[in-house]
């Protein structure tokens, strides 16, 4: 199952390399299938794994001008410093025995699997429904698109801090259309602010989990790997066509966590 595991660690590279997120969401389940990990212990490698690699694919962002700072600045900031808290102090108040139904109980881990299974359904509808070109809202005025980009961010950083995931498939429509920043800029600075986030979130919790580095470094690299292909490839494929196919794989795997944690 390892074997395999590897190999999914590649994809998920190139696919933060060719659309800018999404492949991060599937970090979690490679982690907790196919390397058996605790449900906890696998959100805090997604984020180091998913920091690494979306940092790598920023650089050639970086050398094209491709990263818009300021709004990675009025994105970011708010949403790491959510992130951070929830890492710090919300995780840690999720009991180990969340609610007892009858003979099921739905534990802790179960729990996070089945919030990160929601969070896949919903990143797989606005993969596959985002097809049509982006509309800027032109009728605010830019204080009120900073805050609501500013409010984004926090819905994000709570969601990577719970779920370890970076939040791409929400952060490049907002960036889009709350900022009005280009696609290719967009899916840039949504890099840089994946990478912060998610390494911000898992140095602020690494100290309350024991970290198997060979595993995790082992992952880490072959994401990398895999995230500069998807760079590669971002000059000769349209990532926007390929977000409905990954879209549609997402949806399936969410529904499959959810069918496995609930009813066998």
């Amino acid at each position: 199952m390892e074997i395999i595991g590897y190999a999914a660690a590649i994809l998920i590279g190139i696919s933060l390399g060719l659309i800018g997120g999404g492949g991060s969401i599937l970090t979690v389940p490679v982690l907790v299938y196919l390397f058996r990990l605790d449900t906890f212990l696998a959100t805090e490698y997604s984020l180091f794994i998913v920091g690494i690699s979306s940092a790598v694919g920023s650089l050639s962002y970086f050398k094209k001008g491709l990263i818009n700072s300021k709004m990675a600045l009025i994105f970011g900031l708010p949403s790491i410093i959510s992130i951070f808290l929830t890492r710090s102090y919300l995780l840690s108040l999720i009991p180990e025995e969340v609610v007892r139904i009858g003979t099921f109980i739905v534990t802790k881990n179960i729990f996070l699997l089945l919030i990160f299974a929601g969070l896949m359904i919903l990143a797989s509808y606005k993969m596959i429904g985002n097809n049509s070109p982006l509309k800027t809202l032109e009728t605010r005025s830019e204080s009120r698109k900073t805050l609501l980009a500013a409010g984004q961010g926090v819905m994000v950083g709570i969601l990577t801090g719970f779920v370890g995931a970076g939040g791409g498939f929400m952060i490049i429509p907002a960036l889009v259309n709350l900022l009005r920043i280009p696609m290719k800029t967009a899916i840039g600075t949504s890099l840089v602010i994946i990478s912060l986030n998610s390494l911000i979130g898992f140095f602020s919790s690494v100290h309350n989990t024991k970290i198997d580095w060979n595993l995790l470094v082992s992952v880490a690299a072959i994401a990398v790997v895999g995230i500069i292909i998807g760079s590669q490839l971002s000059k000769k494929i349209d990532g926007k066509k390929l977000k409905p196919i990954f879209g549609w794989f997402i949806l399936v795997m969410g529904i499959y966590i959810i069918t496995r944690e609930i009813f066998l």
